[in-house]
């Protein structure tokens, strides 16, 4: 598999430590799903998402120096994602992919299943046949329990719905070739173990002139999340989604810089 492209400006250095780095390493541990399930029932983030919470302002997943060259008619693209949990041993599991390097936008990025909205569906209908394609994960073994923020992409000018999700147990998956090329999961307590997160401070002088699509500070820089885990980079979209979902099962109010 190639591998990722990252496309870092000149200007870049690195940012803050992870918002959980404070949170003793005992807190971290047995991240189970009820435990996340309480705490999208405190944010007031369970159950399905509302046309209200997916219209509000998105946060900016991957900013660029400029808009998509062909941005949709309309505006943004309504897609979804599905955030499929479930535990092995106390310790709630996510499931990713890597998206297959003959895609035309985020080649060989990790992901996780999703995409359009279709006229008709709902975000959560959506994410369950978008995994059902992508995986052939079972939309009934799917317990849906909450959302999380909205996001907005430059490059596929898609404005994304994360939908989460609980299984009974690990699914039995089987990648469509031609969207994915891998399948994985991961443990929440990984992700916030200690040297698997950083951010960067990337800053990109043509930015402030997007700033009614991208409001942030005047020069033009803006704080980018990654995890290095199971021989991955996980960065952009996915790693803001997964960056909300582990602050709130450590008991960390999330940041949604833009």
């Amino acid at each position: 598999m190639p591998p990722q492209v990252i496309p870092r400006p000149a200007d870049w250095g690195p940012g803050r430590p992870a918002a959980w780095s404070t949170v003793p390493a005992s807190r971290r541990r047995r991240l189970g799903v009820e435990r996340v399930e309480e705490a999208l029932a405190v944010v007031g983030q369970s159950g399905p998402m509302t046309p209200s919470a997916f219209d509000a302002p998105a946060v900016t997943a991957e900013p660029r120096e400029a808009p998509p060259a062909r941005p949709e008619p309309g505006g943004p693209t309504p897609s979804a994602v599905l955030v499929a949990l479930f535990e092995e041993s106390g310790d709630a599991r996510v499931l990713l992919t890597r998206r297959s390097s003959r895609l035309r936008s985020h080649r060989g990025e990790v992901s996780f299943p999703g995409g359009r909205i279709d006229p008709g569906e709902t975000p959560s209908s959506a994410a369950l046949r978008e995994a059902a394609e992508e995986v052939a994960l079972d939309p009934a073994g799917v317990r849906l329990v909450g959302w999380l923020h909205p996001l907005f992409t430059f490059s596929s000018s898609s404005r994304i719905a994360p939908v989460v999700g609980v299984l009974e147990r690990r699914p039995v998956v089987r990648p469509n070739p031609a969207e994915v090329e891998r399948v994985f999961d991961v443990a929440l307590a990984v992700l916030v173990a200690d040297g698997i997160f950083h951010e960067e401070h990337w800053r990109v002088p043509s930015r402030p002139a997007l700033r009614e699509a991208v409001p942030g500070p005047e020069d033009g820089s803006f704080a980018v999340w990654f995890f290095e885990v199971a021989g991955e980079i996980v960065w952009g979209a996915t790693a803001r989604v997964l960056h909300e979902l582990v602050s709130l099962a450590v008991g960390v109010p999330p940041v949604l810089p833009g």
